[in-house]
């Protein structure tokens, strides 16, 4: 009996003997399983690929944005000034975020996704996205990604007065690997943007393809407190925004005042996707109180009824 005994404890011995010269020739392989070295180097690379990045994007180097040049030109105030426009857009953001987060909110897909667009180009929706994003980031418990979604003719970065950097376009097409190498945190706190980045005539199917909709997709349930406005191209004409449409929980169609047509309007509404939450911006509507030098003025209907009014 006491062989048999020695006989086991040898053969663990050696085990544990190989166990170990194993381990010390290669330090990061599994403890046990059936998993070659080779194997868990690329199941550990494909972990941290799709594991949630803490501080994400926060070895880039942030967009410094001007608020006052922004200010003057126009747009909501992060200075506490108290301006007719801001207030304005207080009440545009109020009714959006009651749809992402409110009751309706469960009746909608990706409800913290805004997407932002007008029927024709020149109506104003990059103005408007950027100042949505700019009163949104004034909350205290929500953040706010701005995404320039309109590859054909990308306008974000100008509006902001920030350089133009790679973006979502080198993303789809994998010349970046990681979304976040792309997601830019900039010099206000809870305001992080995504540029369109290059052109690419492939940028429809690009836009609809399956990667794009995980992006979304994470984009909309990673963060709880976060909202995302994707500023896209106009509705009429270009397949893109059409695209765009299914990924999104709410629209904001911008439109000008004495400028957009009702058929425009309605052929808008068309093209989008009618289980949205869909609101409208009269945008460059004159104000005429001579105790505001505010220059632009606002509407948002909740019912896409009002249109027909």
């Amino acid at each position: 009996m006491s062989s048999t005994i020695e006989k086991a404890l040898k053969r663990r011995q050696e085990a544990m003997a190989a166990e170990k010269q194993k381990k010390d020739q290669f330090p990061d392989s599994p403890e046990s399983g059936p998993e070659t070295f080779a194997d868990n180097v690329s199941s550990q690379a494909n972990k941290r690929r799709s594991a949630p990045r803490k501080g994400e994007s926060s070895k880039l180097t942030p967009f410094n944005i001007d608020i006052d040049r922004l200010e003057k030109n126009g747009h909501v105030s992060l200075q506490g000034v108290r301006k007719q426009i801001n207030e304005e857009y207080r009440e545009i953001k109020r009714k959006l975020l009651a749809n992402a987060f409110g009751p309706l909110a469960s009746t909608l897909n990706n409800s913290n996704i805004i997407m932002v667009t007008s029927g024709r180009p020149s109506e104003g929706k990059t103005f408007t996205a950027v100042n949505l994003a700019l009163s949104i980031a004034s909350e205290q418990d929500k953040t706010v990604l701005l995404v320039d979604a309109d590859v054909l003719k990308p306008n974000v970065l100008n509006t902001l007065g920030v350089e133009r950097r790679k973006g979502l376009m080198e993303y789809l097409t994998g010349e970046v690997d990681d979304i976040a190498d792309v997601l830019y945190p900039t010099s206000i706190d809870k305001l992080k943007v995504i540029p369109a980045g290059k052109t690419h005539h492939l940028s429809t199917e690009l836009l609809a393809s399956q990667k794009m909709h995980e992006t979304v997709d994470e984009f909309a349930n990673r963060y709880p407190d976060r909202i995302v406005i994707i500023d896209t191209p106009p509705l009429i004409g270009i397949t893109e925004s059409a695209v765009l449409a299914n990924f999104a929980g709410q629209a904001v169609v911008v439109t000008e005042e004495g400028k957009s047509k009702l058929s425009d309007i309605q052929l808008s509404v068309e093209r989008l996707n009618p289980d949205m939450a869909i609101g409208f911006v009269v945008n460059k509507s004159v104000n005429k109180d001579s105790n505001d030098s505010g220059y632009y003025g606002y509407y948002y209907a909740e019912e896409q009824e009002r249109v027909n009014e």
